[in-house]
């Protein structure tokens, strides 16, 4: 009987995630006994973005879909993943929270740990903007969440 780890990873555009993709290819993982999930969550759009207009959001899943498909090829072609241990999933629905959507996909499905990405923020800045990693860490208590701390 093998055991899989199966790993629910949240991306986006942004160098946080960009690290944690590096993170994965370093990391002493066996890629043998490992399913990865990447996410992307949109939420719903602030007044400045619907502003950029319909075609800027229209484009929105195409280019955020690119970016979860660059770090799917990069596992595949330098640590040895095989096309089917990766899926790609776009949350397009709006949440409220992009946090919001992460937790709500990871109760639906069958993962054993949360891998995200975390940015150097000031403690004001923590606490206006909220972290998206401390808010995982206290609402998934039953579940492991490694997060990677980017500069």
């Amino acid at each position: 009987m093998t055991l899989t780890n199966s790993l629910l990873i949240p991306l986006n555009d942004s160098i946080t995630s960009r690290e944690v993709v590096d993170f994965l290819i370093n990391f002493s993982l066996d890629p043998s006994g490992c399913h990865i999930t990447f996410i992307h969550v949109f939420r719903k759009p602030t007044s400045g973005e619907e502003l950029m207009g319909k075609k800027f959001m229209d484009e929105q899943p195409a280019k955020y879909k690119s970016i979860l498909e660059k770090a799917r090829q990069r596992l595949i072609s330098e640590k040895g993943f095989t096309p089917d241990q990766i899926d790609i999933v776009l949350l397009t629905d709006p949440y409220p929270s992009v946090t919001e959507g992460i937790i709500d996909f990871f109760k639906q499905g069958q993962y054993d740990m949360v891998v995200t990405g975390r940015k150097k923020m000031s403690k004001s800045e923590e606490f206006i903007m909220g972290d998206i990693s401390v808010k995982l860490v206290r609402s998934l208590d039953k579940a492991s969440v490694l997060v990677v701390k980017a500069e």
